[in-house]
């Protein structure tokens, strides 16, 4: 290798790599001494993975929070109040898009590094001890630039793509400062994202990880292909993908919802439940990131932030508690309602971990696990990508599948009785909420009670249900173009209720993608219209 390549490569390492050791809340708990040439670009790779995610800010955007600003419920922080309202967000945060849009930025320098040192020692043909290096960079160069994606641009539109405006998609190390680069289109931003996912699937592998949830192993990336592949309007590509992850017997691979809700639910019950949903042991649990976050004190049974919150009439009307084809749920690991300081119904799924600097004083960072890639996401992916292809009763086999394991439910869901009951449920209305929302999508659902929109009707309910708290649902607001409400609540005679609307987003509005970080736009960046 060229002295000065190893130079860039070193200074990179220091810049980028972050201690490593054996616990919990390391980002990369596999990181050891650096051996040779080759080990240390693998070791580099560990900084190919965020502290920094957005699923907080993805998750107060959506339909699942509600304004208790009205009641006596008013903590909470200026930062999640600009992120709720849908307001130019002026307030620093570790998860605010500055932080996150500098982290993921930074991450993808990481992965450009070890390419170019990966280069210097010979192709993956060559040299078939690097194609697993080789995969997982080109895996999670895609990811970082299409988590970007998913948040400071509108969403995959065929329609609209070639002109709605995209991101750099950067495959070289940056030489100098304040470099200016094109935006491109959504179009070329999505062709670029799934060239490395082309390039990197056949190379990923899971052989060089001792604890493989921190990286991307081969089920993760297959499974982050499913959903780009999903959002891009790939459907056959999705299900075959999704094929490779949950292999002949899907309901191995799913998550044990049964041993979790034998957890305890004493005084440590939160974070046991929590912790236990984001093991590392768990096959349906297939990527983790820790992050500096405070999200694990909005989901879990604190009143530190109960302005904004999943409330009970958000719960009774439209998730939670709501009434289905099968009924009313009865989730095996259960909803956990919290009243008085607040009016909060929740999954225990969002560890809140405080990582201690200073014990004497009592001084440290808050932290969480974020689940970015499971089996139980990638069964719901492949029926969503069936039902788009016409494939029903494909798509009800995993709907099934996924309800008979995270609920009790015996009740056998076909395409008939889900048009059945759909259709005799009223569309959504601010303040006579229901499960049905109007559907703006750019891409053909058929007609409003159709087969096919009736049966989106359903699987945008069970992602719902299983992505509750992770930011997921802000991504299928979007990509459907389902009206969001900011809703204010009261406490009247009939309990907590919307009294008024504050904003809402139509389909198309240019707020669905979030601004471009004031600082960076001040660089000559170009900002998202408003």
């Amino acid at each position: 290798m060229k002295a000065t390549k190893l130079t860039i490569i070193l200074a990179a390492a220091a810049l980028f790599a972050l201690t490593s050791c054996d616990k919990f809340l390391d980002v990369n708990p596999d990181k050891r001494a650096e051996v040779d040439t080759k080990e240390e670009m693998s070791s580099l790779l560990g900084s190919a993975y965020t502290t920094h995610v957005m699923i907080s800010m993805a998750e107060m955007m959506s339909d699942n929070i509600d304004d208790f600003g009205l009641t006596s419920f008013n903590n909470s922080k200026r930062f999640l109040e600009q992120v709720y309202k849908f307001e130019e967000i002026t307030e620093s945060d570790n998860e605010s898009p500055e932080n996150c849009w500098s982290d993921y930025w930074r991450a993808i320098a990481a992965t450009n590094v070890v390419l170019e040192g990966l280069a210097e020692l010979g192709t993956p043909e060559a040299r078939p001890d690097l194609r697993e290096i080789y995969g997982e960079a080109y895996i999670a160069r895609a990811y970082n630039h299409f988590i970007l994606g998913t948040m400071f641009c509108m969403p995959y539109d065929p329609t609209h793509a070639a002109s709605d405006p995209g991101l750099p998609y950067l495959t070289a190390v940056e030489k100098g400062f304040n470099i200016q680069h094109d935006r491109g289109s959504v179009a070329d931003l999505y062709a670029a994202i799934e060239k490395d996912i082309e390039r990197g699937l056949p190379l990923v592998g899971d052989s060089r990880y001792r604890v493989p949830k921190y990286h991307f192993n081969q089920n993760a990336a297959y499974a982050f292909a499913t959903r780009f592949y999903l959002f891009y309007g790939k459907y056959d590509k999705a299900i075959e993908c999704a094929n490779h992850v949950l292999g002949e017997s899907p309901a191995t691979m799913l998550k044990d919802w049964a041993y979790l809700g034998s957890l305890p639910t004493g005084t440590n019950g939160p974070l046991l439940h929590a912790t236990g949903y984001c093991d590392s042991n768990s096959p349906a649990n297939l990527l983790l990131q820790a992050c500096y976050s405070t999200h694990g004190y909005v989901w879990a049974n604190y009143s530190s932030y109960n302005r904004f919150s999943h409330g009970s009439y958000v719960s009774s009307t439209e998730d939670m508690e709501a009434t289905y084809p099968w009924g009313k749920s009865t989730f095996r690991d259960g909803v956990k309602t919290y009243s008085g300081s607040m009016d909060k119904i929740i999954f225990w799924r969002v560890p809140r971990i405080f990582q201690y600097t200073d014990p004497v004083a009592g001084t440290g960072y808050v932290r969480t696990i974020c689940l970015s890639l499971s089996t139980d996401e990638t069964l719901l992916n492949r029926a969503e990508a069936n039902i788009l292809l016409g494939n029903y009763q494909d798509a009800c086999d995993d709907l099934n599948l996924w309800l008979h394991n995270i609920t009790t439910s015996t009740y056998t869901l076909t395409p008939a009785n889900i048009k059945a009951f759909y259709n005799g449920v009223a569309y959504h209305g601010w303040n006579k909420a229901t499960v049905k929302k109007h559907l703006h999508p750019g891409f053909d659902i058929g007609e409003e009670g159709g087969d096919k929109e009736t049966m989106l009707q359903c699987l945008l309910n069970c992602k719902r249900l299983e992505l509750i708290g992770f930011g997921h649902r802000w991504q299928d607001l979007r990509r459907y173009g389902i009206t969001v409400h900011r809703r204010q609540i009261n406490i009247t005679e009939a309990g907590y209720v919307p009294v008024a609307v504050t904003d809402s987003l139509e389909a198309r509005d240019p707020r669905f993608a979030l601004q471009i970080p004031y600082k960076v736009i001040q660089g000559g960046f170009t900002p998202n219209p408003r």
